[in-house]
C-alpha cells in the first residue's frame, strides 16, 4: 500500500480561509498544536477564526522536538478534552507530532506549515526524536493528513533561514532517489525520480531569487515554497521509501546524535549530508561528476547562507569521540545509508568526513 497524498490541499494566498469551511465539516473540537513563540500571533488568529465558526478549540504547545515524552503529555490532554481532530500549525517537528498523535488516536489531522522548511505537512511519516533532539526513528503512519493548508500569507512571515533549509532538504530528493532507485523498473518510481530532477532544476534556478525576495508576488518564491512543501512530499508518496532518503538523511540522523546548544535546522544538516554523499560517490563509486556537482551546490548554498561543513553546523567532529559516534550511527543496521548501491563502512564515513572537514573546496 502506498500513501501518496493528503485528501485535500489548499494552497495560495488566503488558503487558510478557503480551508476553514472544510475543517468545520470535519471537526467540532480540534486541538490546535504549535510550538514557537514567534508564531504565536498566527496561531491566535487561527484559533480566533475557528472560534468564530463555533468550534471549541484547545491549544497546546510542544515543549521539545517530536519526542515520546511530549507526545504522551499531549495525548492525555487530547483524551481529557475529547478532541476530535488535531490542527498542527508550525514547523516540521510540530507537523510530525500532530500527525503521530492523530494516527495513534484514529482522529483526523490538518497540517498548516508556517514555513517551507520541510514537506512534513504532506507525508504519512513522523520522525521521532529524543528530548535533546537526537533522531530515534521514523514511524510510518496509516494515512496522510486529511487536509493540508499551504497559505502563502502565513509562510511569507517565516525567517529566510527556514526557506534555505527547505531548499536543501528538497534538493536531496534528486541526489538520493536518483542514486538509490535509478535501476528500479517500477514506472511510478521512475516518474518520481524525474519529478525530483525537475524540482532540483527549479530550485537551482529560482532558489536565490526566492530567498532574496520573499513575496507572494514573486513567482520564483511561490514556486520554491510549493516545491519544498508539496512537490517534495509527492515524490516520496509516489516513489515510496527509496525515493525519500539515502545517505544525506543518514548523515542527518547521525549528526543529530551530537547534542549542541546551537541547534541547526533539519534541512541545514541534510544539505551538508548531500555534500558528504557526493564525496562518497566520488571515492567509493567512481562518480567522476560528483566533485563538479559539489562545486555547483556550494555556489547556491553560499548564496543561501547554508552551512557547508559539519563545523559550520556548530559541531567539532574531532572532539569528544564525535566522529566515531557519527560513523556508528550512520552505519547502524537500519540506516538509510544501506540504500546506496555500494558498500559503506564506518571507516569510509570517518575518512570522508575528516577529508571534507579539513579540505577547503574552491569555487571557481
Amino acid at each position: 500500500m502506498q500513501l501518496i497524498s493528503p485528501e485535500k490541499i489548499f494552497r495560495g494566498n488566503g488558503a487558510w480561509l478557503k480551508a476553514l469551511p472544510h475543517i468545520k465539516q470535519l471537526s467540532k473540537r480540534p486541538l490546535l498544536l504549535g510550538r514557537s513563540s514567534s508564531t504565536n500571533n498566527l496561531r491566535q488568529q487561527v484559533q480566533k477564526d475557528l472560534n468564530e465558526e463555533n468550534l471549541s478549540t484547545y491549544s497546546f504547545n510542544l515543549q521539545f522536538d517530536c519526542c515520546f515524552e511530549d507526545l504522551e503529555r499531549i495525548r492525555r490532554s487530547i483524551i481529557k478534552n475529547n478532541c476530535d481532530s488535531i490542527i498542527a500549525i508550525g514547523g516540521g517537528k510540530v507537523l510530525d507530532a500532530g500527525k503521530f498523535l492523530a494516527d495513534s488516536l484514529s482522529i483526523p489531522v490538518i497540517t498548516i506549515p508556517l514555513s517551507a522548511s520541510t514537506c512534513a505537512g504532506w507525508t504519512a511519516l513522523s520522525n521521532i526524536y529524543s528530548i535533546n533532539g537526537q533522531f530515534i526513528k521514523d514511524v510510518e503512519l496509516k494515512s496522510c493528513p486529511k487536509i493540508l493548508v499551504i497559505d502563502h500569507g502565513f509562510i511569507k512571515t517565516a525567517p529566510k533561514r527556514t526557506l534555505a533549509s527547505g531548499i536543501a532538504d528538497a534538493l536531496a530528493k534528486w541526489y538520493e532517489s536518483s542514486l538509490t532507485s535509478s535501476k528500479v523498473k517500477d514506472g511510478l518510481v521512475q516518474q518520481s525520480i524525474q519529478i525530483s530532477r525537475v524540482l532540483r532544476d527549479q530550485l537551482l534556478i529560482d532558489g536565490e531569487s526566492a530567498y532574496n525576495n520573499q513575496s507572494v508576488h514573486n513567482v520564483a518564491w511561490t514556486n520554491v515554497v510549493e516545491g519544498c512543501s508539496i512537490t517534495a512530499g509527492l515524490i516520496g508518496g509516489i516513489g515510496g521509501q527509496k525515493c525519500r532518503t539515502a545517505a544525506a538523511h543518514a548523515f542527518h540522523n547521525a549528526i543529530t546524535q551530537i547534542v549542541t546548544t546551537n541547534k541547526p535546522l533539519h534541512g541545514e544538516i541534510v544539505g551538508v549530508g548531500i555534500l558528504l554523499q557526493l564525496r562518497l560517490e566520488e571515492t567509493k563509486n567512481n562518480n567522476k561528476l560528483a566533485n563538479q556537482t559539489i562545486k555547483q551546490l556550494l555556489v547556491l548554498m553560499k548564496k543561501l547562507n547554508l552551512p557547508t561543513t559539519i563545523s559550520e553546523l556548530g559541531i567539532n567532529v574531532f572532539e569528544n569521540n564525535n566522529l566515531q559516534k557519527i560513523a556508528e550511527f550512520t552505519c547502524r543496521d537500519k540506516s538509510e545509508i544501506h540504500f546506496l548501491p555500494f558498500k559503506i563502512s564506518q571507516q569510509d564515513i570517518k575518512d570522508t568526513i575528516t577529508n571534507f572537514e579539513r579540505k577547503e573546496i574552491k569555487i571557481s
